[in-house]
């Protein structure tokens, strides 16, 4: 489990968890058609992780934002974004290359899951305009991101085209190349360039490549499974 605590305004932190492969498997839906709801195990491995009501959604790499009013609240609803301002509700996402950000403000926390289709779509601007949307009246708007476990692009392949769709929806230039030299995706820069272009400047990479040993990636193993990244709001 890595973990790391982002302040969040006066008298508010961020808690985030992010899992490892040692963690256990989080998808919410196996082979066979097995849902979240019925798996025990599943629910005991999210307890371990981080307590409370857990928002997990059926990510689509689109833009859609559930913004939740409970603990628990918008559950299982499509959508790659979510935003609270309730102290205690959980939000998290799943993933196995794309990138789990999350963003801190005065009172409030988003989550956007970035795969290179959610960040052309705008899926970030889209979370950093809900948690100041959802920050309570009078607060500042300076906010804070991490970006958790992603691909970097020496494991990234991507093609030419869809590098330039990606670098004009960041607004910069995401190009890598891969460890046997082709053209690649620098994920994490695409991520960066959308936040800044949302007025996020304050982030903090954790630099965590997936398809190192220790995380699930689909793109350099094949693997099925996903970690989760999970954020708490908490008084300090």
């Amino acid at each position: 489990m890595i973990e790391r605590v982002v302040p969040a305004g006066d008298g508010w932190l961020v808690r985030v968890r992010c899992s490892q492969i040692s963690e256990g498997d989080f998808r919410c839906y196996r082979d066979g058609g097995a849902g979240a709801e019925g798996d025990g195990s599943l629910g005991r491995r999210r307890q371990r992780l981080m307590s409370g009501e857990w928002t997990w959604l059926r990510q689509v790499h689109g833009a859609d934002v559930v913004f939740v009013t409970e603990p628990g609240g918008g559950a299982g609803e499509v959508a790659d974004g979510a935003v609270t301002a309730v102290p205690g509700a959980v939000l998290a996402l799943h993933t196995a290359d794309c990138a789990p950000v999350v963003v801190a403000g005065h009172g409030a926390l988003g989550v956007a899951h970035a795969g290179w289709r959610g960040i052309v779509a705008g899926v970030i601007g889209q979370v950093v305009d809900g948690v100041r949307r959802a920050s309570p009246p009078g607060t500042a708007t300076d906010l804070r991101a991490v970006i958790g476990p992603a691909i970097r692009p020496s494991s990234y392949e991507f093609g030419v085209e869809d590098l330039a769709a990606v670098a004009a929806a960041a607004g910069c230039d995401v190009s890598g190349a891969t460890s046997w030299g082709t053209p690649a995706l620098d994920l994490s820069a695409a991520v960066l360039g959308a936040l800044n272009a949302a007025g996020v400047s304050d982030v903090d990479d954790l630099g965590l490549d997936t398809a190192r040993r220790g995380f699930f990636s689909h793109r350099a193993r094949g693997d099925r499974g996903r970690q989760a990244t999970a954020a708490r709001l908490e008084r300090r």
